[in-house]
């Protein structure tokens, strides 16, 4: 097989740059007026249903009980827990900012991994890294200065950290499953679990019953499509492309340039501060996420990550192991 020209290399990464980094606007577009949970679910419920309706068309596949167990539970966790917390919190934390705090998501992967059975404990350099970037994370949030005043709404940043947390957990228990499925197959699988435990928080909180399209706007029914076919499938697909024709440590530079997408394009499109402090915060925090996964990269020949929690993209067992930035 001819490896792949220079222009498609760059194509395919401005891609998978520009769309996930695109997908905190688009979700913060979508929860405009469509409910989070139920917004979410159904996102999940129809893109996992149309890849596995092209496994089934185009490879056939089977999948065990224990297989759907697992991705269902590992769905719960990356999609219920860590997307849809990320939707309802961009109801209230602008979607730059919030693309932002989730590049947190490697300080939460190494403090679950030394926390879980057997574990390893993170050694000086990590540990400064750690605390390097949950000092930016605090300095970007604020936590000390009224919402009313500019400061971010409390509520909404403890939902995106929950969300890299459960996102930390469900990536790490997808990697010690017994049997995996096939990646494709395991994706699809994840998201018609998490979408249908989103749809059943949904259900619980009366979404169902307060969701009315007649207030549904145009504009969030088009970020909504855009999530599922872009966001999801045209993302998945160049994702799975360059793992193939690329570097892991190459790929795994998404990691740093979707936040950055993701405050421009706030900013561009609807208008969303970016101050000073939002600037140093964002250095602090890219600085200690390359420290953290430097040191990584130094121990082992890490997989790169997993895309990141408001890709709307689960981590599979296999290719994309290891963590990451999500």
């Amino acid at each position: 097989m001819r490896p792949p020209s220079r222009t498609a290399l760059v194509v395919a990464f401005a891609t998978i740059y520009l769309v996930w980094g695109s997908t905190y606007l688009g979700i913060r577009i979508a929860v405009e007026t469509l409910p989070p949970f139920l917004m979410a679910g159904v996102r999940f419920v129809l893109a996992g249903s149309l890849l596995l309706g092209w496994l089934a068309v185009t490879r056939g596949w089977r999948a065990t009980a224990r297989q759907w167990r697992d991705n269902a539970i590992i769905g719960t966790f990356l999609l219920l827990g860590g997307n849809g917390l990320i939707c309802w919190a961009e109801q209230f934390v602008p979607s730059g900012l919030t693309a932002l705090l989730i590049g947190s998501q490697p300080l939460m992967m190494v403090l679950t991994e030394w926390l879980w059975r057997g574990g390893e404990r993170p050694r000086p350099m990590t540990w400064a890294g750690l605390l390097l970037g949950f000092g930016g994370v605090a300095w970007l949030a604020a936590p000390w200065q009224d919402p009313a005043a500019g400061g971010l709404n409390r509520a909404g940043v403890a939902a995106v950290l929950g969300g890299c947390v459960f996102w930390a957990i469900g990536s790490i228990y997808g990697r010690r499953v017994r049997a995996p499925a096939e990646p494709l197959a395991a994706s699809a699988m994840q998201m018609l679990g998490g979408g249908a435990a989103a749809l059943l928080v949904a259900l619980i909180g009366g979404e169902f019953a307060h969701a009315s399209p007649a207030v549904f706007s145009l504009r969030s029914g088009l970020a909504f499509a855009y999530l599922v076919a872009v966001g999801s499938l045209v993302g998945f697909s160049t994702f799975v492309w360059l793992m193939k024709h690329s570097t892991p440590a190459r790929v795994s530079t998404y990691a740093y340039v979707n936040p950055l997408v993701a405050v421009l394009l706030g900013w561009l499109i609807l208008g969303e501060p970016v101050t000073g402090r939002v600037l140093a915060a964002a250095a602090v925090i890219v600085a200690s996420v390359a420290i953290i996964t430097s040191r990584r990269a130094h121990r082992a020949a890490a997989p790169a990550p997993a895309p990141p929690p408001g890709s709307l993209l689960p981590a599979k067992a296999g290719i994309l192991g290891t963590q990451r930035s999500s």
